[in-house]
């Protein structure tokens, strides 16, 4: 068991050492700085600027948080403070049928009802034209999918607040709502972040469903109706089928690298203040 353990670890830096090793060949042409600054994407000529698809992968991702965070803290606060049992059972079971549905399944959902949404009802109070295949569609579309995610790291958190901080609120004349609102959140706020972080970390490496919405363009994103191109969705559009430009598979792994990177980050971080959460409520 010890050595399965330790493969598993090992696991994680080995897949790292890899997308590394793939990459390095690039390096020789391109510095670091000028792959992830430069939007010039012109694999023919040997130009790999990444900054598009990052500028890209963020923009979605900030929208997904933007929109499902505050439906998550108030459903968290709902079910841990206000709801039934009744309640938490049949919202829970919704939760993980939203959790178990494959992301190509979200994807056509946001081809077949967001896209026609966005290019005939919202973005023309905007903008004089939109495919409908933007940025705001993948964050919508990425928001719903880490809404689960979110809402079951929150209520963990929230159910982990002892419950004489709750009964010595309410004796003082505190409402719930003043309870939830001065006690509940003020006291979770570092496990909030981290739920926050670890659903960030999630948004990232999604690829199906945001490539099936966003219109896979190397443009850098000006507004909520501009296409975009995120990495994930760079290197499953073109591994497999354009590897006989030169470097363009380094080019591809180093996308993958990035990625891996910018996600082992925020999971390790968000796991390392959920556990100082934890050991400070025991």
């Amino acid at each position: 068991m010890f050595s399965i353990t330790v493969f598993s670890v090992l696991l994680v830096v080995l897949i790292g050492l890899g997308l590394y090793l793939k990459s390095v060949p690039i390096f020789e042409h391109n510095s670091f700085w000028q792959l992830i600054s430069s939007s010039e994407w012109r694999p023919g000529n040997g130009q790999f600027g990444f900054f598009p698809f990052i500028a890209g992968t963020v923009a979605i991702t900030f929208i997904a948080i933007v929109l499902s965070l505050p439906i998550a803290l108030l459903a968290s606060l709902f079910l841990t403070e206000y709801s039934k049992t009744y309640v938490k059972k049949w919202v829970f079971t919704a939760l993980d049928i939203l959790a178990g549905i494959p992301s190509v399944v979200y994807g056509v959902w946001g081809t077949l009802f967001v896209v026609p949404w966005i290019s005939e009802k919202l973005a023309p109070h905007f903008v004089e034209y939109s495919t409908g295949y933007t940025v705001l569609a993948g964050g919508i579309v990425l928001g719903v999918m880490i809404l689960p995610l979110l809402i079951s790291l929150l209520v963990e958190i929230f159910s982990a607040v002892p419950r004489e901080f709750r009964d010595a609120s309410l004796s003082l004349g505190a409402t719930k709502w003043q309870t939830s609102k001065h006690v509940i959140l003020r006291k979770t706020f570092p496990g909030i972040l981290a739920a926050v972080i670890l659903a960030v970390s999630r948004a990232f490496g999604e690829t199906i469903a945001v490539l099936m919405v966003c219109g896979n363009l190397p443009l850098v994103p000006h507004s909520l109706f501009d296409s975009c191109y995120p990495l994930p969705a760079l290197i499953a559009n073109n591994y497999g089928e354009m590897l006989s430009v030169p470097l363009y598979e380094s080019a591809l792994m180093l996308a993958a690298f990035l990625l891996f990177i910018v996600v082992f980050i925020f999971n390790a971080s968000s796991r390392a203040v959920i556990y100082r959460i934890e050991r400070k409520f025991k």
